[in-house]
């Protein structure tokens, strides 16, 4: 899947928007958006009035055609929108194929077609096979190949259980063998998903889309009783307000501006998501993202790097430095994990120590379980344990060992200062510490600090202890923590921060976090996370990076303020149109209002002309700022009204002005009319 956007006008998206603008003309579509099938039915209206003979034939014929090149422009934005969503659709649909997968039943291999494996069928997938469906591996490790889902050409690793566990259909294996148990239904697999939401076929309006609707539906009636009104007053002061002008006019003073780039402006948010390759389920994900003033946070991998390192050997009294790093550099010469590997290191580095190579008989080593919590080597008659305090407590008061008061305070102090401490022991007695530092993610105190400026207050979650998670939580300037957080500690912590009327973001990966990331209003599931995980959120990041939510939140907001930003600019537009045409087409009958002509228009019928042009091609130039957005500042709401009402309200008023003003002595010189 490409991560490079494509062009604003890319020929393969803007040649099929060109038809598109046509075929969004049916009735049945047009109905849905009020404010321009209003402008259709008076495009129509004129259209019909222009076929007549009469004096203003050629007049009617160019207002007709400019009404038509509104709407059509209007439906063109969409279509761009869409198209964009539609090129990521099709990037997403070459990496489904037909493939014959292997169904594994009562140990027995039988190909069949990856069309008929339905909901917890098992599959065999070996190297160089692609993965029939989504599902989870119940059996083996291997290295899968997912860039024809998320763009990234690094593999990664699949195994049974935990949360590494999940694999998308259309991925390919590239080593070993692994046994899946098929997760998805027939025709409904996470790609098929996809597809189908990045096209943006069901694509529902979101709750203030659907306000704003109202609000333009409101405002056009209002209008539409007002340039109703106007026939019978004319008749009465004897003045002719023909069907075309009152169409003009009722067409340049509803919201036409907003009305023909709304929708492009929502399916544009969801755009914008996918190509930075999150998958939201619906608009109304990406509108929550930009309300959230809560946001929860995983520590490991999201605030922090995630591999805890050793940082410093911390012996007590006693025992030389060299000692303890010699014998936590044995007790970890077996450990493969990122922690064992990084005391191995620094004591290579601090003292000279190399790997030794150790085998049977000469040592035993005693791997890491979650019961003992310890790891170590049984060595020439050695005991050399490392694990956590309390575990290593226990196992030299079981050898009839004394646990220094020394090593609890070194404990406490490694623990208050946001490091992990590792106890090391040689039998029944304790060398000291080793400490590993979770080392905070350059650049994220800054992150954090933007968010606050956008009136978001940010929670870290870790199962760390209460002193250690205060340690990291100051040094990532987040503003509050859980510590020691169980699934229903998060889910409890949501609902509560949701009773108080906040709204809450949360990312998770693992079968664990599922409940959170069903109740939070933005839940952000990692694509290597579990089955459970994705299904539960209302987003999927393909690149599982969870450090992405920050910028989904700064995309939500950006959604809210492209919309407000246009809204406001609309309604401005129309305040300065009805001062432009109002004066300009009664000034003749009513010379006491000509001083509010103060454009200097020269008549009614270049100032309805004028406007008319100038309502349908601000609707163009407004096209690449309703797809690309409106810059993002992080500010609070009070600032962003303010920047808003002074850039885009009062440009809005400006901006009608000189242009309405421009297109009258154009169209005068010309002799248009």
């Amino acid at each position: 899947m490409s991560h490079q956007p494509a062009s604003l006008f890319d020929p393969a998206i803007v040649i099929p928007a060109v038809s598109g603008a046509f075929k969004k003309l049916d009735p049945r579509l047009m109905v849905k958006n009020p404010v321009m099938f209003v402008t259709v039915i008076g495009a129509i209206l004129t259209t019909l009035n222009s076929l007549g003979n009469h004096a203003d034939r050629g007049f009617t014929l160019q207002l007709s055609l400019w009404l038509w090149f509104t709407v059509l422009f209007a439906n063109f934005a969409e279509a761009i929108a869409e198209g964009r969503g539609k090129a990521q659709a099709e990037s997403l649909r070459r990496a489904r194929r037909d493939i014959t997968a292997r169904l594994l039943k009562d140990g027995v291999e039988t190909p069949v077609p990856a069309s008929s494996l339905g909901r917890d069928d098992c599959v065999v997938c070996e190297a160089g096979d692609v993965i029939p469906s989504d599902g989870e591996v119940i059996e083996g490790i291997a290295s899968v190949d997912e860039a024809a889902i998320t763009g990234e050409s690094a593999p990664v690793i699949r195994e049974s259980g935990g949360d590494r566990s999940a694999v998308t259909g259309g991925t390919k294996v590239i080593s070993d063998r692994i046994v899946i148990r098929i997760t998805a239904e027939r025709g409904s697999s996470f790609l098929d998903r996809m597809i189908s939401m990045v096209e943006g076929a069901k694509r529902q309006k979101t709750p203030n889309e659907i306000a704003l609707t109202i609000l333009l539906t409101a405002m056009t009636l209002i209008f539409l009783m007002v340039c109703i009104s106007l026939k019978p007053l004319g008749i009465y002061s004897g003045v002719e307000f023909t069907t075309p002008v009152l169409v003009t006019l009722l067409v340049c003073l509803i919201p036409t501006t907003i009305g023909g780039l709304l929708s492009a402006i929502g399916i544009s948010g969801i755009d914008r998501l996918i190509r930075r390759n999150v998958i939201a389920t619906s608009g109304r994900a990406v509108e929550a993202a930009g309300d959230i003033d809560v946001l929860l946070l995983d520590k490991t991998g999201t605030i922090t790097i995630g591999n805890r390192m050793a940082s410093a050997f911390c012996p007590v009294l006693g025992v030389m430095e060299s000692e303890l790093a010699d014998a936590a550099q044995l007790a970890s010469l077996a450990d493969e994990t990122p922690e064992g590997r990084s005391i191995v290191v620094l004591a290579k580095e601090q003292f000279n120590l190399r790997g030794r190579e150790l085998a049977s008989p000469h040592a035993t080593f005693i791997t890491f379980t979650a019961q003992t919590r310890m790891s170590g080597v049984d060595l020439d008659g050695r005991q050399i344990r490392k694990g956590a305090a309390d575990s290593v407590r226990a196992y030299v008061e079981s050898l009839g060992g004394v646990y220094p008061d020394e090593v609890s305070r070194s404990v406490e102090a490694a623990s208050r200062a946001g490091k992990t401490p590792l106890v090391v022991a040689d039998g029944a007695r304790v060398l000291g510490i080793v400490e590993l530092k979770d080392v905070v993610k350059g650049g994220i105190k800054e992150r954090f600090a933007q968010l606050r400026k956008m009136g978001i207050r940010t929670v870290m979650i870790t199962g760390d202890n209460p002193m250690t998670a205060a340690a990291i939580a100051a040094e990532a300037g987040v503003d509050d923590f859980m510590a020691q957080a169980t699934p229903e500690d998060k889910l409890n912590r949501i609902r509560a921060e949701q009773a108080a009327g906040h709204l809450v973001a949360m990312t998770g990966d693992g079968t664990n976090d599922a409940p959170a990331l069903a109740q939070a209003d933005v839940g952000v599931a990692m694509n290597t996370g579990t089955q459970a995980a994705r299904e539960a959120g209302n987003m999927v990041d393909l690149d599982s990076n969870p450090t992405k939510l920050i910028e989904i939140v700064e995309i939500g907001k950006q959604l809210l303020m492209t919309r407000g930003s246009l809204t406001t600019f609309s309604i401005a537009n129309d305040v300065a149109k009805y001062f432009a045409i109002i004066p300009a087409m009664l000034m003749a009958t009513f010379p006491v209002i000509a001083p509010l002509n103060i454009m200097h228009l020269t008549s009614p019928q270049s100032a309805i002309l004028s406007a008319v042009v100038f309502n349908a091609l601000i609707i163009v130039a407004l096209i690449p700022l309703a797809l690309r957005g409106v810059a993002y500042r992080p500010m609070g709401a009070a600032a962003i009204l303010q920047r808003n009402l002074f850039i885009y309200g009062l440009g809005g008023m400006l901006v009608p002005f000189v242009g309405i003003k421009a297109l009258d002595v154009i169209i005068t010189t010309l002799h248009l009319v």
